[in-house]
This record gives C-alpha cells, sequence and structure tokens, in this order.
C-alpha cells in the first residue's frame, strides 16, 4: 500500500485494490467490462501520486473508465510504489503487454525511458506516453498538450483576482515540464500588472524526492507564499497540489487547481469556494483517444499535441464567482483569442 497522505481520499476512488502485482504495485481494474488477459484492452500505469490526486492521474483514470465503458473493452490500471526505479516501470509495462493489453499508456514523463525499452520489444503494440515527446518508434504516441497556453490564461485570472497584487506559483519538480507552467502563468498575470509580484518555489528537485506526492510539502510551500503576502497561488504539483489548496482555503485566499476541474472534485469540496478555476488539460480524452484508435484499427502514432485551439486545454469555470466576473472574463477571453491567432507568443521556459 502507498504510504503518500492523502486528503479526503476516501471519496476518490471507485474501486479497491484487488489485484496485487510483484514488484509492479496493485491493480485496481483487471478487463472489467468483459475482456480477458489475453483480450482487447487498455493498460494504464500510474505516475507518482497514483489513483486519487484529484489531478493528473485521476484525469487519466477517467479516460481509462471512458475507454473500458464506450468502448466495451477490458482494462488493466497499475499503482506506482513509493521510490520505485526504472526497471519497476518497465516490468509493470512488460506485465501490461505481455498480458495482451492493447493500448499500454503511461502516465507522465517518468515513463520515458520504460516506453522506449518496452516497445522495442513489443512492437505489434501500441504504447502512450502522456506529458513527453521523447520516444520516436512506429508504435508510440507521444501524448503532450501547450501547458503553457492554459497556465498563460491562470496567470491574468491571478493577476485579476489578486488584491495585493502578488501572487504565488508552487511546481512539484524543477523539470522543463513544469518550467512551461511556470513560464505561462509569470507572462500571463505580467501581461494585466507588469510590476506585479511573484513568489516562485519548487517543491522538488527530483520526482523521486516527492515532489508530485507529497500534500504535506505543498502545503509547506503554500503557507510561506502567503506569509510572505501573496494571495493568489497557482500549483502545478499533482497529488501535491491539495496541500496547496487546504493552505489557500485556511488563509481565505485563491487558490488555482491544474489539470482536473478541482472545483468539480468531490474530495476537495470543502475548500472549493477557494478554488478560483483550474488550468485543465484534456488527459482524459488522450486516453481514452488513442484506445479508440487502437480499436479502430488505425493507432495513433508520434506527437499528439493539444492546445487551446483544440480544446485539449483551457480554464475550468465551474466556480461562479470566477465565471460571474465580467472584467477578469473578458480579459480571460482576449487573452485567449490573442493565444489562437498568434499575436501572443507564449513563452515555454
Amino acid at each position: 500500500m502507498r504510504r503518500v497522505s492523502r486528503i479526503a481520499v476516501a471519496g476518490v476512488a471507485t474501486a479497491s485494490l484487488a489485484v496485487v502485482l510483484s514488484a509492479c504495485g496493485g491493480s485496481s481494474t483487471d478487463a472489467s467490462s468483459g475482456g480477458s488477459a489475453k483480450g482487447k484492452g487498455i493498460g494504464l500505469a500510474y505516475d507518482i501520486g497514483g489513483k486519487g490526486d484529484q489531478s493528473f492521474n485521476d484525469a487519466a483514470y477517467a479516460g481509462f473508465q471512458k475507454a473500458e465503458t464506450d468502448l466495451k473493452i477490458g482494462g488493466r490500471d497499475i499503482e506506482p510504489q513509493d521510490g520505485e526505479s526504472d526497471a519497476d516501470k518497465v516490468q509493470r509495462l512488460e506485465q501490461l503487454a505481455k498480458s495482451g493489453y492493447n493500448p499500454v499508456i503511461g502516465v507522465g514523463f517518468v515513463y520515458a525511458p520504460a516506453i522506449k525499452e518496452v516497445a522495442a520489444k513489443y512492437p505489434k503494440t501500441t504504447f502512450g506516453i502522456i506529458d513527453d515527446e521523447q520516444d520516436k518508434a512506429a508504435n508510440v504516441a507521444d501524448l503532450v498538450f501547450h501547458e503553457e497556453q492554459s497556465s498563460y490564461l491562470a496567470g491574468v485570472a491571478a493577476a485579476k483576482a489578486t488584491k495585493k497584487d502578488h501572487i504565488g506559483f508552487i511546481g512539484g519538480v524543477d523539470v522543463p515540464l513544469i518550467h512551461k507552467f511556470q513560464a505561462g502563468y509569470v507572462q500571463g498575470a505580467k501581461s494585466v500588472k507588469p510590476n506585479i509580484k511573484i513568489e516562485s518555489q519548487y517543491l522538488t528537485q527530483t520526482a523521486q524526492e516527492g515532489g508530485f506526492a507529497s500534500p504535506d510539502k505543498g502545503k509547506d510551500a503554500a503557507e510561506g507564499q502567503i506569509d510572505a503576502g501573496a494571495d493568489v497561488l497557482y500549483a502545478a504539483a499533482g497529488l501535491s497540489g491539495q496541500g496547496v489548496i487546504q493552505s489557500a482555503a485556511s488563509h481565505k485566499v485563491w487558490a488555482i487547481g491544474v489539470d482536473s476541474d478541482q472545483y468539480k472534485q468531490d474530495a476537495l469540496a470543502k475548500y472549493k469556494d477557494y478554488i478560483l478555476t483550474s488550468a485543465t488539460k484534456d488527459v482524459a480524452g488522450a486516453v481514452y483517444n488513442l484506445a479508440k484508435s487502437v480499436q479502430d484499427g488505425k493507432p495513433a502514432t508520434g506527437v499528439v499535441r493539444a492546445s487551446l485551439a483544440t480544446g485539449g486545454v483551457g480554464l475550468a469555470d465551474s466556480n461562479p464567482a470566477f465565471k460571474n466576473n465580467a472584467d477578469l472574463q473578458a480579459a480571460l477571453k482576449k487573452a485567449e483569442a490573442g493565444i489562437k491567432d498568434g499575436s501572443i507568443k507564449v513563452k515555454t521556459s
């Protein structure tokens, strides 16, 4: 079992751990829609933080569930282990591929080395990796996003919402992917208020140190930024972002969620009045679409990148305080139009 502390995790998962795979974590679904181990189905291996993060992994799980239901295929989704190695990831993906699951999807850039190794061994299986485009193989789909674009909009929203002209950014791990979130956010905020003060912090240098899986680290970082004067906090930190949201709510300042619409997450319901919006990316759609392409006999391969123009990234408007703020919405509409027509070039670093 994972030892990561989670906020209100009881309301998250719809199925309990049912199968334990040697050195590979647990599987919560095993051909639940009638498929068999040798039949056609989808295999999903979660990123650090696992299912229940109310963010990145849960978005992938939503796509997994939709594929099982709509496409009437089997599936197996597997949790990571604390402190695991690339060899553990290789073994996990190999078990899925060997069992006949197709496609096999690694959730997160940490799977890049494992996908490269296993895809070469199983050329007839389609592999997908979310948030990485290093692997260039005929049977690999790189499912990536223009996170900087939605983050730019988040920066605009933060600059419009702050009462102190002082906001914050908290990244889970100091890596190029998360730099995209920070770059877009800072640029968007400064497009509204050039002299706005922005606190920035990364929780860890490597994923193995828990930057994406430690709500306590997120909470501590948020406390520091709020103490420094920030009254809007944007976290791109996976499960750790729950701690940021919790801290923001306790201090009655705004939090901006990430990846999923965190205002609508049941496990975060008691904090939702302080979740201004969320910078979303359609991870669920990426997972589902890859599974459908395989079922249709036309597997997607190469770089598949989602953007504002394709509807693959954006801002959630579930919070009425956000949706009904006319000035904020006008600024966002203008920014989105500029990004789409190319007049606004969003930075990635």
